[in-house]
């Protein structure tokens, strides 16, 4: 496989060079003066927040930079791996995918004393895993299931929206954990376990994390179209073949979501207590 990484490079360089439409691409190319052209919405953004002293100029122009370098490195990266159909680069990619995910979801709980890095990477990325497997396998039915193609794609989706739905999981069972100390501590003194005496928190927690795709499922089709959907039909697939794989997304975002939440939470939940059932201390960053 190796052998052939010089040569292609060189194709990989050729094709980068030249912005023509591919023939019998169905979709309109975008050039390189229209993507800069496409640079005058933020312009726009930042006159307005020149106009109004919001002082946003700093993070539109950051925020800019980073949004080219970040998407055209991970689209070259995608060509290379796309290209190679490599069983090893697609599983190590996951696993990035699910550290990063995991990363992000728990830094919008840090500062509570618990570690919750590790079990929300671990129930990240088995429940993703699994779902994206289920879906490549028996729904899609790629040959091999770990076809680049699909597998990156659909695996991101559902990692991300995993990932908010276990931020916002994770950070409303710790303020009703801060909020309740005392009621849980009552109970833990009457004798109920640490899961008896955190089931309403925990409950709570995970209708918290589930409202994200609940609210998408409802309002998919008349509030918005989603961006799978529409960027299928900007790429010339039948706009009853983008509709199909939007359900399919849909419905494993939302169970990947009540999946990773429950695990991440049941995981966290038993960091909150001692070995011998007492409620730990939290840290400084409770509200």
């Amino acid at each position: 496989m190796w052998h052939n990484v010089q040569a292609f490079f060189q194709q990989l360089m050729a094709e980068v060079q030249t912005t023509a439409t591919p023939q019998g691409a169905d979709y309109i190319a975008i050039d390189l003066w229209q993507l800069a052209l496409a640079l005058g919405f933020v312009l726009l953004a930042g006159a307005f927040s020149r106009m109004y002293h919001l002082r946003l100029e700093r993070d539109l122009f950051f925020g800019t930079i980073r949004l080219f370098t970040q998407l055209l490195a991970v689209g070259y990266v995608l060509h290379i791996v796309f290209a190679m159909q490599s069983l090893w680069l697609v599983l190590g990619m996951y696993t990035i995918t699910a550290w990063v995910a995991a990363s992000l979801a728990a830094r919008r709980v840090r500062g509570r004393g618990i570690p919750v890095l590790l079990p929300t990477f671990a129930a990240l990325f088995c429940t993703c895993f699994g779902v994206t497997l289920v879906v490549a396998i028996v729904i899609l039915q790629a040959t091999p299931w770990w076809k680049p193609q699909y597998f990156i794609p659909i695996g991101g989706m559902v990692a991300g929206n995993a990932m908010n739905a276990v931020a916002i999981a994770l950070e409303r069972f710790f303020n009703e954990l801060h909020l309740r100390k005392g009621e849980t501590e009552a109970l833990l003194c009457l004798g109920a376990s640490p899961a008896e005496a955190t089931a309403d928190m925990f409950r709570v927690a995970m209708r918290a994390g589930m409202i994200n795709p609940i609210n998408a499922m409802m309002g998919v089709g008349i509030v918005s179209l989603p961006g799978m959907m529409t960027g299928q039909i900007l790429a010339g697939v039948s706009p009853i073949q983008a509709v199909r794989y939007q359900v399919v997304v849909l419905l494993m975002v939302t169970a990947a979501a009540a999946l990773s939440s429950f695990i991440s939470l049941r995981l966290v939940r038993g960091r909150c207590f001692t070995p011998g059932g007492a409620l730990r201390a939290m840290g400084k960053g409770m509200p």
